[in-house]
């Protein structure tokens, strides 16, 4: 990580494209799935962004910044992970 800047715009990125992902599934995909289940991901996919930013622009106090930035990124890419298997199991 060089900077706070670089790491909110790799999270815009990565966000903006699983949002978009999760849109081309919900209308390209092979099943009719609910509505309801789109909403939810895409809400989701909206919170995580607006949490990672947020905690990116508001360290922890008391713990290290090298270690606090290591533990968000692996928090980031898990729930990332995750919000790629929904978006698989949706279309």
């Amino acid at each position: 990580m060089s900077n706070k800047r670089d790491l909110k715009r790799t999270i815009n990125y990565i966000c903006s494209d699983l949002f978009a992902e999760c849109v081309a599934a919900s209308l390209y995909g092979n099943q009719k799935s609910s509505t309801e289940n789109t909403d939810a991901l895409l809400t989701s996919i909206l919170l995580v962004h607006s949490d990672y930013v947020r905690r990116i622009s508001h360290p922890e106090p008391g713990i290290p910044q090298k270690k606090f930035y290591k533990i968000l990124i692996e928090d980031f890419n898990k729930q990332v992970n995750e919000l790629i298997d929904q978006i698989a199991n949706l279309g």
